[in-house]
């Protein structure tokens, strides 16, 4: 049996139990056994090893010490890991070798709530198949840097209804990489509970990724 580790806290405005509490249950009834740790100290007390998937929900956090290099360390190795929004991408602003494997990290999202249109790019990949080409978020919009050698699967584009300067803006939303051994996917949309429930492609597509990575899918 496939076995994950979700680590949860930082800021409270993503929900994080709430969500992840919902990602565990979409797991486990995969198929997956799903162990959910309270904080990061987690990453230096567990034998990381022992997991297939390690997954960040953990927003504007800070990671230190034996713990960031615990975690690099095992999906170099090849655990695998993935996550959404703010609680992957916007978790520890100050580790660039954490967002080196992530792929990416937020920088801001203009306007905060607003309507805008998930673009599906790779419709044939496993983890797409099936999601409406495009659909409709009412959500922040991430505005992220990402790293170039992303396999992009989904897009949002810019208005520049906020910000003109960046209308037209193609912005990935939905990406897989590797880093090491690991593989890693991620999902810039779910930004809270509310999300996951009143937009299913947000669950879809995030349990999709994590079993993706897991080979389960």
């Amino acid at each position: 049996m496939k076995r994950c580790l979700i680590f949860r806290g930082g800021w409270d405005g993503h929900n994080p139990v709430e969500t992840s509490d919902m990602i565990a249950g979409k797991l486990r009834a995969a198929g997956a056994e799903v162990d959910i740790k309270e904080g990061n100290k987690c990453l230096s007390e567990l034998t990381l090893a022992d997991y297939d998937l390690i997954v960040p929900v953990d927003t504007m956090n800070k990671l230190e010490g034996a713990g960031e290099k615990a975690l690099l360390a095992a999906v170099r190795d090849g655990v695998n890991c993935g996550g959404w929004h703010g609680g992957m991408c916007d978790s520890y602003r100050q580790n660039t070798e954490y967002q080196y494997m992530t792929g990416g990290q937020w920088v801001v999202h203009p306007g905060g709530i607003i309507d805008y249109t998930v673009i599906v790019d790779a419709v044939d990949h496993p983890i797409m198949k099936g999601i409406a080409q495009e659909f409709k978020m009412k959500s922040e919009q991430y505005y992220m840097h990402t790293d170039p050698g992303n396999l992009v699967l989904a897009k949002t584009i810019f208005n520049g209804a906020v910000d003109p300067w960046i209308n037209g803006t193609v912005m990935p939303c939905v990406w897989t990489r590797r880093y090491g051994k690991g593989k890693i996917f991620y999902s810039s949309l779910g930004h809270n509970f509310d999300d996951f429930k009143n937009t299913p492609e947000v669950s879809e597509i995030i349990t999709r990724g994590l079993l993706w990575t897991l080979e389960m899918l």
